[in-house]
């Protein structure tokens, strides 16, 4: 008997050691990994730079509180600000808690309460991030939903213009749906909505838990299509699996969130700041990025090739190392199948099959999971 409350629909593999971009399993099998603990790890498991400076750290203290001047968290917080242009930062533990307080400061600071969000996102489980997300499974039997979210399609921007009034704190949304599909916003789409949110006088939130820390061969996603955001929610890849959650934003709003107003008692924890600042010191370098790119482009092409005469295969999404297998039919049965050949990926949405490879991912590794991907879906 289990003690867990079954709310994951957990695969049949328990990992007894991970190294780089491969897992082992306690039967013995190995696994070549393109989930990266859904885009946590993206310089693969145990990268030994961050070993050493997570063991640094633990020699030192491990906690101490919010109360005490904690350097790591300086060093962290400029490496984020300076990566996004934006000014200040607010360390939590999850992406969960950094959309959470996106929403508190955007209520707080402009007084208004509606925030307008895009249909097939996804936010988050808490009570205000589960009400911000755009899909209705994720809120079923939960009751009433928190109030004040207005859901329009992406790429929809007379919906947008409708939607938008003198009560809309903010507009929130991911550049790349992650969970909801790997779905793109269009460029010229999202830069209308910034202007919209502005000339309103309403602020703009991007969610890059997933997209973020490099995931598409910059360290942010919305950096591809030059937005200026009022606040950027980051996660995930932060920490290379330390928890760690953290929202930059404009030193204009620095008002809204004086002290008192918000918190987390184990944010901006000192081991998983160590880890951060490790991590975030090798994604953010130009050549690193520049690689990222390149590797992306290489499988895209492979996958491209392997698969355009496929009935099956529909269109290949994302950027990046964050690619989208779209099919004619369910995504659900592959996963499955790659597993059979050692091949760990993720579904995104119902018909799209996710690959999420750490970023230092070798060519070899990824021709190697393009041949099991061919295979599987040609049989």
């Amino acid at each position: 008997m289990s003690h867990l409350f079954p709310t994951y629909a957990r695969w049949d593999v328990t990992p007894i050691k991970a190294k780089g971009a491969y897992l082992t399993a306690k039967d013995g099998k190995e696994y070549l990994d393109f989930t990266s603990g859904i885009s946590v790890c993206n310089l693969g498991h145990a990268p030994e730079n961050v070993k050493e400076a997570v063991e640094d750290q633990l020699n030192q203290f491990w906690h101490t509180s919010n109360l005490f001047q904690i350097e790591l968290q300086e060093d962290v917080a400029k490496q984020l600000a300076d990566a996004s242009e934006l000014d200040l930062v607010f360390f939590g533990n999850s992406g969960a808690e950094a959309n959470e307080a996106a929403l508190k400061l955007v209520r707080k600071s402009t007084g208004r309460t509606k925030v307008i969000t895009f249909v097939d996102s996804f936010h988050g489980r808490t009570f205000a991030t589960m009400a911000a997300t755009g899909q209705d499974k994720i809120k079923t039997g939960f009751g009433p939903m928190l109030e004040s979210f207005e859901y329009v399609p992406m790429n929809d921007i007379e919906s947008l213009k409708a939607a938008m009034d003198d009560n809309t704190a903010a507009i929130m949304f991911e550049v790349i749906q992650g969970e909801g599909g790997i779905n793109e916003g269009d460029a010229d789409f999202l830069k209308e909505a910034e202007r919209l949110a502005h000339e309103n006088e309403s602020l703009v939130i991007i969610d890059e838990i997933q997209t973020g820390i490099g995931r598409t061969g910059k360290p942010f996603a919305f950096q591809h299509i030059g937005l200026n955001p009022d606040i950027v929610s980051v996660a995930k890849g932060i920490a290379s699996g330390f928890p760690l959650g953290a929202i930059i934003g404009r030193s204009s709003l620095s008002e809204a969130f004086s002290a008192g107003s918000h918190g987390s008692t184990f944010g901006g924890n000192p081991v998983a700041l160590a880890a951060a600042k490790e991590t975030l010191s090798t994604i953010f370098n130009d050549s690193f990025l520049t690689d990222v790119t390149k590797k992306g482009e290489k499988l895209r092409y492979l996958l491209d090739e392997a698969l355009k005469e496929e009935t099956i295969f529909k269109k290949l999404k994302g950027k990046g190392l964050m690619v989208g297998i779209e099919l004619n039919e369910e995504a659900g049965p592959f996963i499955a199948k790659a597993r059979e050949h050692n091949l760990l990926i993720l579904t995104a949405g119902t018909n799209v099959i996710r690959l999420l490879p750490p970023l230092n991912v070798t060519e070899e590794e990824i021709e190697k999971a393009v041949r099991v991907i061919a295979d599987i879906l040609k049989k």
